[in-house]
C-alpha cells in the first residue's frame, strides 16, 4: 500500500528556515486540502444520505479512531448537542485508550483490534447505528477491528482516511478517502490530515443536522442556552422571526427555553 501521508514533505532543511517562510509554506500546503475535500464529495454524499436514513429510523452515529482522529471524532461529537439541542448519545465520538487519551497518548492502544468493539458494545450498539471510522493512515487497528466487527452485525460502517486503498476503506462499506499528500513536517498527520478530517467532519455532522431539521432557513433554533452570548444570539433570532423587541423576545425565549418553542409560542397567539 502507498501511504502518501508517510511521504517525505516536499520542503526540506525546515531548521534553517525564517518564521515568515515557514509559515507561509505551511499555509501554502493547507490551501491544498479543501481541493482535496472537493473531490471526496461524492464518497460524503452517499454515506450522509445513509445516515440521514438510520438517524431518522432512530439510530445513532458513531465515530471511533485513535490520537489525533480519535479527539477529532470526539471533539465533533460534544459540539452536536449544544449546537443543535440533540440528546448526547445520538452522536458519539469514542478514542483508543478511552477519555484518558484525549490528553495524553496511551501507549500501544490503537494496536489493538479487539478493543473498539468492545466500546462500541458499551454503548448497546445495534443494527440501527453507523460506524465511521477516522484514521489517517487508514491502517489503525483498533479501527479496522471496529468497522470488521460492525459489518459482521448489519451495522453500517464508513470511514474518512487519507490514504488511497488502505485496509480501513476496504473494512467500509462508504469510505471517503481524501488524499491531501505529503505533511509539512513528514508523517506529521495532525496538519493536513488533521485539517481534512475535521472539515468532512463539520460536513456530515451539519449535513445530517439540517436534513434531521435541526435548523430553520439558516439559524440554529434548537441549540441549547448554555451562555449569555448564546441567549443574546437566541433573543435576536427570535425578534428577526417575530418583530419583537429585545426584551420582551429575551422573555419569551427564557420562558419557552429554545429559539424554535418561542417562534412557535408566538405564531399561535
Amino acid at each position: 500500500m502507498n501511504r502518501t501521508t508517510e511521504s517525505d514533505s516536499k520542503y526540506n532543511h525546515l531548521e534553517k528556515m525564517e518564521v515568515l517562510e515557514l509559515l507561509q509554506s505551511i499555509n501554502n500546503e493547507d490551501k491544498t486540502v479543501p481541493l482535496a475535500v472537493e473531490r471526496a464529495i461524492p464518497s460524503i454524499t452517499n454515506l450522509v444520505e445513509k445516515i440521514v436514513e438510520r438517524m431518522r429510523e432512530g439510530g445513532r452515529l458513531f465515530y471511533i479512531g485513535a490520537g489525533t482522529s480519535g479527539r477529532l471524532g470526539i471533539l465533533d461529537a460534544s459540539e452536536v448537542p449544544p449546537t443543535y439541542g440533540v440528546p448526547h448519545g445520538m452522536v458519539v465520538g469514542i478514542i483508543a485508550g478511552g477519555d484518558i487519551a484525549i490528553r495524553k497518548a496511551v501507549e500501544n492502544a490503537e494496536d489493538n483490534k479487539l478493543q473498539a468493539w468492545k466500546d462500541l458494545m458499551a454503548h448497546h450498539i445495534n443494527e440501527k447505528d453507523v460506524v465511521i471510522g477516522i484514521a489517517a493512515s487508514g491502517t489503525t487497528p483498533y479501527v479496522i477491528g471496529g468497522l470488521e466487527e460492525a459489518n459482521k452485525h448489519n451495522v453500517l460502517t464508513g470511514c474518512i482516511v487519507c490514504n488511497e486503498g488502505s485496509p480501513v476503506a476496504t473494512s467500509s462499506q462508504y469510505p471517503i478517502e481524501v488524499v491531501v499528500g505529503p505533511e509539512f513536517v513528514t508523517g506529521s498527520t495532525r496538519m493536513k490530515s488533521g485539517t481534512a478530517q475535521k472539515l468532512v467532519l463539520n460536513m456530515i455532522s451539519t449535513t445530517v443536522m439540517i436534513k434531521l431539521g435541526r435548523v430553520k432557513g439558516n439559524k440554529m433554533v434548537d441549540m441549547q442556552l448554555s451562555n449569555d452570548k448564546l441567549v443574546d444570539r437566541g433573543t435576536r433570532m427570535v425578534m428577526n422571526a417575530t418583530g419583537l423587541d429585545y426584551k420582551t423576545a429575551e422573555e419569551l425565549l427564557t420562558k419557552h427555553g429554545s429559539v424554535r418553542k418561542a417562534i412557535e409560542a408566538f405564531s399561535s397567539i
